[in-house]
């Protein structure tokens, strides 16, 4: 991803505290990031400078998640990058125990560390609210449910199959307006076959008798077509699972943990660079199914 290292450097310049918090051990995580940052394979020499640590104000490897945000009490170890070794710290109390400014004194020693638990980055980050942290992953579950339900961090959650997903949709648009269209329209006949039964409960007839045969064959019709639209659709995601987000017309449990749990979602963690650090990003109005009906400029609201 290209534009992840100028996004980096751009929330560093406007003073954003931006840290590195990840289960891999630090030889593998300085192979990963030397390769990211320079875009190729780095001799030992490049490797060993580790010039990628300059986008992170902290950088937690071996982190054990989701038990690093949970477990007040795992360690915290300095790492030596030379040799990968581990130096035990006191963690908050060797913070506190530094004074005044005691997170930028602990921190000039060496900001990459190894396991401890969300204590010791919100000490280090000089914060006591999770609502001042966004936190991006990739993991539902290590990532953003417990960050999110656990502490309180805002959360962003990357999903790299929608930018596919959005695709499909748009390319079977006239296959899903036409799905929605036949809903509705079994929806309509439905409403009004039981405005006839309820005609019939005060005055049977014939003719009310026709009319509801009538509808309960053109009802099995309508659900045929529907069978065979959904199906069609549903492959046009992928031929067994369909979609990502839904399952027939309902929110898949991925998508229900999605929103309840992730702040914000995107594709790829670089689609930041598309805001400013300054941006608020506000929760849209849910609304009950009786709110939507309310204001439907079709609806008829009616008082006792």
């Amino acid at each position: 991803d290209d534009d992840m290292i100028p996004m980096l450097k751009n929330y560093k310049e406007a003073g954003v505290k931006v840290f590195l918090l990840t289960n891999s051990y630090w030889k593998y995580t300085s192979t990963c990031m030397n390769y990211l940052y320079h875009g190729k394979k780095v001799d030992a020499d490049l490797q060993n400078r580790n010039e990628w640590l300059e986008l992170f104000d902290i950088v937690v490897v071996g982190s054990c998640k989701p038990a690093y945000l949970k477990d007040p009490n795992l360690s915290l170890f300095r790492v030596n990058h030379e040799d990968g070794s581990l130096l035990n710290t006191e963690g908050v109390y060797e913070i506190e125990g530094l004074g005044p400014n005691g997170a930028d004194k602990f921190l000039s020693v060496g900001n990459t560390f190894q396991g401890g638990n969300w204590l010791h980055l919100q000490a280090m980050l000089e914060t006591k609210a999770g609502e001042e942290i966004l936190y991006v992953g990739d993991h539902l579950y290590g990532d953003v449910l417990r960050s999110k339900r656990a502490l309180g961090w805002r959360t962003a959650f990357i999903v790299p199959e929608l930018p596919t997903e959005m695709k499909i949709y748009r390319d079977n648009l006239k296959l899903y307006n036409q799905i929605t269209k036949v809903r509705k329209l079994r929806d309509e006949l439905n409403i009004w076959a039981d405005e006839l039964r309820m005609q019939a409960s005060q005055s049977n007839s014939d003719d009310i008798v026709r009319k509801l045969d009538e509808i309960e064959e053109d009802d099995i019709k309508i659900k045929s077509l529907l069978s065979k639209l959904g199906n069609k659709y549903h492959a046009a995601f992928h031929p067994i699972w369909g979609q990502t987000f839904q399952a027939g017309y309902m929110d898949s449990r991925f998508s229900y943990y999605v929103q309840n749990y992730a702040c914000v979602y995107m594709s790829k963690a670089s689609n930041l660079r598309f805001s400013t650090t300054e941006r608020s990003f506000r929760t849209s109005q849910e609304m009950m199914p009786h709110h939507q009906i309310l204001v439907d400029p079709m609806a008829v609201f009616e008082e006792d």
